[in-house]
């Protein structure tokens, strides 16, 4: 089994361990200790001056971003204006305000990132749930059904993510909604694989035990009872997602499979405009691959760390 695989089965199996040696539930320890985790409480204050400036970017940054300095830049002559007190980040190769653009493009970067994460968790929840049921609750129907669902999952999982998106965004063609079909489509597989191996430890548990012998209906079982229980992993999984989404998207654009508009300030378009003047002007490409790679950092340590508080092996 790859690496892949077995992390994703490991977060799935924790949401059958409901109570904790102190007799709490697993998430209120793991809530506790997320409070304690200098890594969770850096993360989510990275996420949250991002979500921040995404929100108020637009309105708090001092100039347009489409506008244009004249006769101050002249890239055929190796001149680029740096900081200075008018502008803080100083100004890109047609002579716009970098801080503007960059306040601007966190909007877009965040929408971005959470539109494919939301396509892939929605999607992937679907077919992982209907997997989950259909070999616990379906008998040898099931069995067959959720076999074929799951074989061709693990050949989509072995594939590398990058690539995969790659692959749908130059068949789809260069746009801002191929960049979150593409980033999200490859998320589908581990949002499957993930709920479907959490229903699968929900269905042994005792409550679903008691609901059977009670004669309570499978369906009813399952949507009222083993699907809410089983959401909590796919939901960390959900935050690391978004971190490998935003970069997935600038990596995208920095293809030129990014939105065909380059005026529009966004972060991975930013970066491949710097990348011709880096030699000249290293700052209008260090600018937004920091964003990236801070924002990108912040959804990692919190998902790290709310996976961590689940799970018992790593706390130890």
């Amino acid at each position: 089994m790859s690496t892949k695989t077995a992390k994703i089965d490991r977060l799935a199996e924790l949401t059958a361990q409901r109570e904790s040696a102190g007799g709490a539930s697993l998430w209120t320890e793991a809530l506790r200790r997320l409070r304690s985790s200098k890594m969770a409480i850096i993360g989510a204050v990275v996420i949250g001056v991002f979500v921040l400036l995404a929100i108020v970017g637009p309105w708090i940054a001092p100039y347009n971003p489409l506008q244009q300095w004249r006769g101050e830049v002249f890239i055929n002559q190796n001149i680029f204006v740096g900081s200075r007190s008018e502008n803080w980040l100083g100004l890109d190769h047609l002579g716009r305000d970098q801080l503007s653009r960059m306040l601007v493009g966190a909007r877009q970067t965040l929408l971005v990132g959470v539109v494919a994460t939301l396509l892939g968790f929605t999607v992937g929840a679907l077919i992982g749930g209907l997997s989950g049921a259909a070999l616990a609750f379906g008998g040898k129907t099931g069995q067959r059904i959720d076999t074929a669902v799951m074989r061709f999952i693990d050949m989509v999982l072995a594939l590398p993510s990058l690539l995969l998106a790659v692959s749908i965004a130059a068949i789809m063609g260069q746009s801002l909604t191929t960049v979150m079909i593409a980033v999200g489509v490859v998320q589908i597989p581990v949002f499957a694989r993930l709920l479907r191996g959490s229903m699968l430890a929900q269905a042994g548990s005792d409550y679903v035990l008691a609901a059977r012998s009670l004669g309570v209906r499978r369906r009813r079982i399952v949507t009222a009872h083993v699907l809410p229980n089983s959401l909590g992993p796919v939901i960390v999984q959900a935050t690391l997602a978004l971190a490998t989404a935003i970069i997935e998207a600038a990596a995208l654009s920095y293809l030129g499979l990014g939105n065909p508009d380059a005026a529009q300030p966004e972060w991975g378009v930013m970066l491949v405009q710097a990348q011709p003047y880096f030699d000249h002007a290293p700052m209008m490409a260090l600018y937004p691959a920091l964003g990236i790679i801070i924002t990108a950092l912040g959804f990692t340590l919190l998902g790290e760390a709310m996976r961590e508080a689940l799970d018992p092996k790593l706390r130890s």
